[in-house]
């Protein structure tokens, strides 16, 4: 099974969980990322009718699993990690991305390990969101300029 994919399948924080269960670890911190159906603009709140989401699939897998190297590096404690992405049409509900870190005690790291890995997926993986609205669409987000990526090792 794999612990960093890209789908267009439908996404479960059971299956993420699974994915990095051990009997050495008796923490499972899970994030799931889903779709709101209001989105915050320049312009003020608007009412989102559903998301599509498009990814370079090959290079966002390969950076999903940089990201969990880079927490068992930061996080020495932190076991497992698994992150997936869905694509393609999404429903105001459903999970677009879901997290998972496994550490031998809650207190090891898991937590801040899953807040890390949501926040670094957005700065550096080849994702890209499209808000549909009723009158209207666009294409948002997708890795952030260099001089917004923080590394390992910086604050």
């Amino acid at each position: 099974m794999k612990r960093y994919e890209i789908t267009d399948e439908p996404l479960s924080l059971d299956d993420v969980a699974r994915r990095v269960g051990s009997p050495n670890c008796g923490a499972i911190v899970t994030f799931a990322g889903v779709v709101r159906g209001e989105t915050v603009t320049a312009a003020g709140p608007r009412g989102t009718d559903f998301l599509n989401y498009e990814a370079y699939s090959e290079m966002a897998e390969k950076m999903l699993a940089r990201i969990g190297a880079e927490i068992r590096e930061r996080w020495p404690k932190v076991e497992a990690v698994s992150i997936l992405h869905r694509t393609g049409r999404l429903e105001i509900g459903e999970p677009s991305v879901v997290i998972a870190v496994a550490t031998p005690h809650r207190g090891d790291g898991a937590f801040d390990a899953c807040s890390y890995a949501i926040e670094r997926l957005k700065a550096i993986v080849p994702i890209w969101k499209q808000e549909n609205w009723s009158d209207g669409a666009v294409w948002i987000e997708g890795p952030r300029a260099p001089d917004q990526i923080a590394f390992i090792g910086e604050q």
